[in-house]
C-alpha cells in the first residue's frame, strides 16, 4: 500500500512538472498562431544588379530621369508578396521587406480598442495558471517530505490537488480568451496587419497540452487523497472490530491462549495510527 501511494504521489508530481514546463514554454513564445499576409511589393530602390523578387523593379535603374519611359515587369499577382507572420500573447512578428528577418510589435497594439480587455484577462489568467500550477507542485514536493505525519500529508495533498485543478480551469479560460481575442483582431484589427491565411501553431498546442497534463496531475493527486482516506477508514474499522471481538471474548473469561488461537494478532494497533502511512503490515 505504501509503495502504491508513493507511486501515485510521484506520478502526480511528474505530471505537474511537465504541465509547468509546457505552460512556461507556450507563454514565453510567440507561435500561438502563424500565417501569411498579402502585401503590395515596394519599388526597388537604387541600382539593381540581381533580380529581386521582393520588390518591383523598373526597366531602368535611373528612376529620377523623367525623359525615360519607366515601366515594370510584374503584372497581376506578381505585384503582391506573401509575408509570413507569427503571433503570441505578447508580440506579433512579420517578415521584413527583404524577407530576411522579422519586425515585432506588441499584440496589444493590434487588438481592437474595445476588445483589449479580453486580452488583458487572458494575460492575467495565464499568469494565475502558471502561479497556481507552481504552488500545487511545491505542495506536492513538501507532501513527500518524511518529516510530516499522515494527517498533515493528507492536508497538503488536498491543497495541492485543489491548486492544480484550479490552475487548470484558469488555463482553459486563458486559452479560450486568446482564441477569441485573436479572431477579433483578424476581423477588426488594423488593415496593415490582417492576415490572408492563418492557423494555430505549436505554442498553441503546447498550451493545450499543458492544460491536459495539468488536469491529469490534479486527478491523480485527488485520487491519491481519496484512496488514502478510504484505506484509513477501512483500517480504522478493522481495528475497532478486532477490539470489540477481543473485549467480548475477555468478558466471557476466555483464556488468553484460546483468544490467540482463535484470532491471529492484528497488526492494526491503535498506537501506530500516527505512523499508518509507513509499511506497517
Amino acid at each position: 500500500m505504501g509503495i502504491q501511494r508513493a507511486q501515485r504521489a510521484s506520478l502526480a508530481l511528474t505530471l505537474n512538472y511537465v504541465a509547468f514546463a509546457l505552460a512556461v514554454s507556450a507563454v514565453t513564445t510567440n507561435y500561438w498562431c502563424e500565417g501569411t499576409r498579402k502585401v503590395v511589393k515596394p519599388f526597388c530602390m537604387g541600382p539593381v544588379k540581381v533580380k529581386q523578387t521582393y520588390c518591383i523593379r523598373f526597366n531602368s535603374s535611373n528612376i529620377s530621369d523623367t525623359r525615360l519611359v519607366q515601366y515594370i515587369y510584374e503584372t497581376g499577382e506578381e505585384k503582391f508578396l506573401m509575408r509570413k507572420f507569427h503571433a503570441g500573447i505578447w508580440f506579433s512578428c512579420e517578415q521584413t521587406v527583404d524577407l530576411i528577418g522579422f519586425n515585432c510589435r506588441s499584440f496589444l497594439e493590434i487588438a481592437p480598442d474595445h476588445e483589449r480587455g479580453v486580452l488583458w484577462l487572458c494575460i492575467v489568467a495565464e499568469c494565475l495558471y502558471i502561479a497556481l500550477l507552481f504552488t500545487g507542485g511545491a505542495l506536492m514536493v513538501i507532501e513527500m517530505c518524511p518529516c510530516f505525519n499522515l494527517i498533515n500529508r493528507l492536508k497538503l495533498n488536498a491543497f495541492a490537488a485543489l491548486c492544480t485543478a484550479l490552475s487548470g480551469l484558469f488555463g482553459m479560460v486563458a486559452h479560450m480568451m486568446f482564441t477569441t481575442a485573436f479572431q477579433l483582431a483578424v476581423q477588426m484589427g488594423p488593415e496593415d496587419w490582417r492576415p490572408k491565411t492563418w492557423d494555430y501553431s505549436w505554442s498553441y498546442l503546447l498550451a493545450w497540452g499543458s492544460f491536459g497534463t495539468c488536469m491529469g496531475s490534479a486527478v491523480t493527486a485527488l485520487n491519491h487523497y481519496t484512496k488514502t482516506i478510504i484505506e484509513f477508514k477501512f483500517k480504522r474499522r478493522t481495528i475497532e472490530k478486532n477490539q470489540r471481538i477481543k473485549q467480548n471474548i475477555l468478558e466471557l473469561d476466555v483464556p488468553e491462549d484460546l483468544w490467540t488461537s482463535l484470532h491471529e494478532p492484528s497488526c492494526f494497533n491503535p498506537t501506530i495510527l500516527d505512523n499508518w502511512d509507513r509499511e506497517y503490515c
